[in-house]
């Protein structure tokens, strides 16, 4: 699998992607609302298998899902990401097509407070029952440490 198989992959599934080659590997930014396809028929029709990370990042203006996928047939890595509106952060949960999902969701929620609609239990993972707030979002401010960013 090549980068320009991809590309016409992700094209044909949704025309609105776009793609960054800059890095090692292959970088593409899908919309939220359609990742749950894009996702199924990445998994189902072409073989990427192996969901290995998940994480969010915090812009201060908007939060991005960043997912790193592999397929172990063809030896082929690629990350998707999708933009998420900040004060209303949600996206359609993915552990029901990788089952790694399921705990790195749950840690993003903890962390970034990102909602995965249709996530079987989505609860806290790291942080006690009573914590306030999303130590992971560049708002928080801890009382503690006070760190400021």
């Amino acid at each position: 699998m090549t980068n320009e198989e991809v590309k016409a992959i992700l094209s044909g599934i949704e025309p609105a992607v776009s793609f960054d080659e800059t890095g090692e590997w292959i970088n593409i930014l899908v919309d939220a609302s359609a990742w749950k396809d894009i996702a199924l028929l990445l998994r189902k029709k072409h073989e990427f298998d192996y969901l290995f990370c998940v994480t969010c990042i915090d812009w201060k203006t908007h939060m991005t899902m960043v997912y790193h996928l592999s397929s172990t047939l063809h030896r082929f890595t690629i990350v998707i990401k999708a933009n998420l509106v900040r004060d209303n952060a949600q996206i359609a949960t993915v552990s029901d097509i990788w089952r790694t999902a399921e705990f790195h969701e749950r840690e993003v929620y903890e962390l970034f407070g990102v909602q995965f609609i249709g996530h079987p239990d989505l609860r806290r993972l790291i942080l006690t029952d009573d914590f306030e707030g999303f130590p992971l979002r560049k708002d928080f401010e801890d009382p503690v440490n006070m760190i400021r960013l």
